[in-house]
């Protein structure tokens, strides 16, 4: 089977502006029987599930997190050691203070075990968000997928399914699929935390972690479309920010300084139409 992907494509979706706006494009472009696949950012955003860590203030343990294990043991010696990114070994190198407060936050909702990973801890997303805000997980994403769905049948008589992916990938270590998130669809162990962070190190990579679908399929054949959908959302994107130092060097500021009204000025991707092509076997 093959597939055409295609982009849903808009300005930045403002906190808290409902679906409406996504449904519309998603209902635009889609015919009977496509899937989309949705980013947990602009479904969080949209959802208002945002926080603003400036009213956090690091305590102590949070400072030797952030300052000793992340930025020296992993920084250092423990991402090179396990064969990380180079730009997640300078990305650690070169944590701002901001990332003290990012910790304490860390510690007080998700607990020591996601604390204790250098990154993407308990998928808070700090890039594609305004100063110093940062985007939680969806907080009921089963229901939103649901919600969408069914929105798109009643309004639109489009019947599609829908996936709701986040980046942070999920990994599989013999048979066991596994992903550091608190959340993720059935078929796949969440909340690893710190634990699951080092055991990627020596699993196999196989693509955006399922948060939640309304597809009948396979695990793995879900996670291979979504894997699909990530890079043509990547390649359609004006600017893919899949880190904060991404926004950062776009806008030439610091994030605590990037407004709303900057990221509206790019081109953004939340969603991927995929099609099936019966055209080929």
């Amino acid at each position: 089977m093959r597939y055409e992907t295609i982009p849903i494509i808009t300005q930045y979706l403002d906190a808290g502006s409902g679906y409406d706006e996504l449904i519309k494009e998603v209902a635009d472009k889609s015919m009977d029987d496509d899937y989309v696949f949705i980013s947990e950012t602009p479904i969080s955003t949209i959802e208002s599930n945002l926080v603003d860590e400036s009213t956090y203030h690091a305590g102590i343990i949070a400072t030797l997190i952030t300052e000793l294990w992340c930025r020296y043991l992993w920084g250092y010696i423990l991402c090179p050691l396990l064969g990380y990114k180079k730009r997640t070994i300078q990305n650690l190198r070169r944590l701002p203070k901001e990332a003290r407060n990012h910790k304490q936050f860390i510690l007080e909702h998700y607990g020591l075990k996601h604390a204790l990973q250098p990154t993407s801890e308990a998928g808070v997303d700090l890039s594609n968000v305004p100063e110093h805000y940062v985007s939680l997980l969806p907080e009921n994403p089963e229901q939103t997928a649901k919600t969408i769905k069914n929105r798109l049948e009643n309004e639109y008589d489009k019947k599609v399914d829908i996936t709701i992916i986040d980046s942070d990938a999920t990994y599989k270590l013999h048979n066991t699929l596994f992903t550091t998130l608190p959340k993720s669809i059935t078929g796949i162990r969440n909340n690893t935390g710190v634990f699951g962070y080092i055991l990627q190190a020596i699993s196999k990579k196989l693509g955006p972690s399922i948060l939640a679908t309304t597809l009948e399929l396979p695990c793995e054949e879900i996670i291979e479309l979504a894997r699909i959908a990530e890079e043509e959302q990547t390649k359609n994107s004006e600017k893919f920010f899949e880190t904060v130092y991404d926004m950062e060097d776009e806008f030439k500021t610091e994030s605590s300084q990037i407004t709303g009204n900057m990221l509206k000025n790019v081109k953004h991707v939340p969603a991927i139409i995929i099609r099936k092509n019966y055209l080929y076997h």
